[in-house]
């Protein structure tokens, strides 16, 4: 079974982005921090995180960052409620591996179709 962690400090998006994950059989975890990401990385094995950017603590760039020096292959989504070319962010983010950017709102078609198909390539 497939297993994705997902990254975000807003429960409601990251409840119901679990909740749609796990109706479709994969096997979901979640962290409400960059810092509870990285202490998961470990016990989880995600196959895909999804990483959300503006968090309290430590951002999710500076989360994709510390995940490079652990584990360079990982596969990771950004999440952003910003648009895309707001800040550099997508730009710092793509150059760090980050496989695709998804934008807030979450679009359930869009968020559906982005994961699976990174996680199709994984089995």
């Amino acid at each position: 079974m497939a297993k994705l962690l997902i990254v975000d400090d807003e429960n409601d998006v990251l409840e119901f982005a679990a909740n749609f994950f796990r109706k479709r059989k994969i096997d979901v975890s979640t962290a409400t921090s960059g810092e509870e990401a990285l202490d998961r990385l470990g016990a989880d094995s995600p196959d895909l995180i999804l990483l959300d950017i503006q968090m309290e603590g430590i951002n999710g760039i500076e989360t994709l960052e510390r995940l490079r020096q652990i584990n360079k292959d990982i596969k990771v989504i950004m999440v952003t409620g910003k648009a895309p070319m707001a800040d550099g962010a997508m730009e710092k983010c793509l150059s760090l591996g980050a496989l695709d950017y998804i934008h807030k709102p979450l679009k359930l078609d869009e968020l559906e179709r982005v994961v699976l198909r990174i996680l199709c390539d994984v089995k």
